[in-house]
C-alpha cells in the first residue's frame, strides 16, 4: 500500500504533463507487444515455408513449390512467388534476382512498420518531461516572489522538487521504449537478411541447375 500511495502521490506532484506521458508510455508498449508478437510470428512461419520449399526446389519440382507458395501468407513465399514466375519465361540470374528484389522491397516494409514510432515517443516523452519541468519551474518561481523572504528557500526548494518529477518520468517512459526500439530493430534486421539469404539460396539453386531440366 506504501508503494502504491508513493505511485500516485508522485505522479500527482507531477502536473498535468504526467497525463500525455503516460499516454504515450500505453501506445508504445502496444506498439512494442504487437510488433515482437507480429515478428516472432513472421519468423517462425518463414522458417516452416522454407523447409517445406527447400527440398522441393533442389529437385526442381517447381509446380509442387507454387503450390506450397500458393498457401502461404508469408514474407519468404511472395519473394519466391516472384522468382518462381519470372523463372518461368527466363532463367536468367539477373532477371530472377531482379523480381525477387521487388518482392523483398515489398515485405520489408511491413516487418519494419509500427517500430520507428517508439523512438519518437521515447523522444517525445522526453521533451514533454524536460517542459513540464520547465512550466513547473516558472509557476514556482513567480509563487516564490510574492512569498514571505523568510519562507522563500523552503517554498522554491519544494517547488522544484515537484517540478522534476516529470522529468524524471518522461525520463522513466523513454529509457525502456529505447530498449524495446533497439530489440525490435535487431530482430527486423535479422530477419530481412534472413530473406535475403534465402533468396540468394533460391538463385544458386536456380541457376546450377541444367537449363534443359524439366521441372515438374
Amino acid at each position: 500500500m506504501d508503494i502504491y500511495s508513493t505511485i500516485v502521490g508522485f505522479f500527482q506532484s507531477g502536473g498535468l504533463f504526467m497525463y500525455p506521458i503516460v499516454v504515450i508510455l500505453a501506445l508504445g508498449l502496444a506498439i512494442a507487444v504487437e510488433r515482437y508478437i507480429y515478428l516472432s510470428m513472421a519468423k517462425s512461419s518463414n522458417q516452416r515455408v522454407w523447409k517445406k520449399l527447400m527440398p522441393l526446389l533442389q529437385e526442381g519440382k517447381h509446380q509442387q513449390a507454387v503450390s506450397v507458395i500458393d498457401k502461404s501468407k508469408t514474407a519468404i513465399s511472395r519473394i519466391l512467388a516472384y522468382g518462381l514466375s519470372r523463372a518461368r519465361h527466363s532463367r536468367r540470374r539477373d532477371d530472377v534476382e531482379i523480381a525477387m528484389e521487388e518482392g523483398l522491397m515489398e515485405a520489408v516494409p511491413n516487418l519494419e512498420k509500427r517500430t520507428p514510432y517508439l523512438a519518437t515517443f521515447a523522444n517525445i516523452a522526453t521533451l514533454l518531461g524536460l517542459l513540464g519541468t520547465i512550466i513547473g519551474l516558472i509557476q514556482a518561481f513567480t509563487a516564490v516572489s510574492n512569498a514571505n523572504p523568510a519562507e522563500k528557500a523552503d517554498m522554491l526548494s519544494a517547488s522544484i522538487s515537484v517540478a522534476m518529477n516529470t522529468t524524471a518520468f518522461g525520463l522513466m517512459v523513454a529509457i525502456p521504449l529505447l530498449l524495446v526500439y533497439a530489440v525490435l530493430q535487431t530482430k527486423t534486421t535479422q530477419l530481412v537478411d534472413s530473406l535475403e539469404m534465402a533468396s540468394v539460396k533460391f538463385l544458386n539453386i536456380l541457376t546450377d541447375r541444367p537449363a534443359g531440366e524439366s521441372a515438374t
